[in-house]
């Protein structure tokens, strides 16, 4: 199952999120969305999970949760 992971704060790594993902399962695929002119972080990224019900858990614990002062959103990406 594909994830959208929002509001990530602009510093964040790809290693970063796949960290924090790796918690709640196994996961297939991890991306950063990166702005082509500064090479920064856009504030969201996709994660990939191998298991729905790991995705399910991952979205149950992760979205609304804070990292820094970022409040987190995160749900199934269509």
């Amino acid at each position: 199952m594909k994830l959208i992971v929002l509001n990530l704060p602009r510093d964040f790594s790809k290693e970063d999120l796949a960290k924090i993902f790796k918690a709640h399962g196994e996961i297939s695929a991890c991306d950063l969305v990166i702005d082509e002119h500064t090479g920064i972080s856009k504030g969201f990224g996709f994660v990939e999970m191998a298991l729905e019900n790991e995705a399910a858990n991952a979205i149950k614990e992760l979205h609304g949760s804070k990292i820094n002062k970022n409040k987190i959103r995160v749900k199934p990406a269509n």
